[in-house]
């Protein structure tokens, strides 16, 4: 039986396990044991406590010197959960609200489907970050010299979105990405102070793509037609 068979039942099941046990920023002790230890199940090299409670894995295939890095949070927010299901949260006072608990899981998966499966050739780090909900974990990563201890060239994540139809993704160029990172490493939206003027790069655009070959939607994304870009303002 193949990796992928049974995907769907392992990352809902990874899912569950993380959502009856929310952390908080920084406090994430528990979720990252977990996920180090999932790693090393599927052969990657791990490093802990990056930043704090930041894991790390490595997979190496082929000779190349290339490295990317798929990234996804774990903390959870300071929310009670009221919702009655099976694995409602068993931490008082504390939800994942925001889906952490489901970006977790898709990157665990994503890890094992590679590492079974190969189809690259060079490095992927895959980056499970602490406390991105007030926006210190990235930085925290950076200042425990995540990039020298595991170099990469570009680095890729995303995030849930309720509501949105299933099989599609939604993505922005320009100031949507920047203003995630502003958040993210300084803490708070500094979106008011860049200069959003500048171009086409500056332009705020928002396509929707159906997910049916993910070499296509890599092109769409590459190129995206004008006829299908509609502007979407920062709030």
């Amino acid at each position: 039986m193949t990796v992928r068979a049974t995907l769907k039942t392992q990352l809902t099941a990874w899912r569950h396990d993380l959502h009856r046990h929310p952390e908080f920023g920084f406090e994430e002790h528990r979720t990252a044991a977990f996920v180090a230890q999932t790693l090393r199940g599927f052969g990657l090299d791990v490093i802990e406590g990056v930043g704090g409670t930041g894991v790390v894995g490595s997979l190496r295939r082929g000779t190349s010197n290339r490295a990317i890095a798929l990234r996804a949070d774990m903390d959870a927010l300071r929310i009670a959960e009221n919702t009655g299901r099976a694995y409602a949260s068993q931490t008082p006072g504390t939800m994942h609200a925001c889906g952490h608990d489901g970006h977790t899981a898709m990157l665990l998966g994503a890890a094992q489907v590679l590492a079974a499966e190969g189809g690259f050739d060079g490095t992927i780090r895959f980056l499970f970050q602490p406390a991105e909900e007030w926006g210190q974990g990235a930085a925290a990563m950076l200042r425990d010299d995540v990039m020298a201890r595991a170099p990469f060239d570009e680095v890729f994540g995303l995030h849930n979105m309720p509501g949105l139809p299933l099989g599609h993704v939604e993505t922005c160029p320009g100031p949507i990405g920047l203003r995630l990172a502003c958040i993210d490493e300084l803490g708070e939206p500094e979106i008011e102070n860049l200069d959003l003027s500048a171009g086409s790069d500056a332009d705020i655009c928002r396509f929707e793509i159906a997910v049916d070959d993910w070499r296509r939607l890599v092109v769409k994304i590459r190129h995206p037609k004008s006829h299908v870009c509609g502007q979407l303002q920062p709030k």
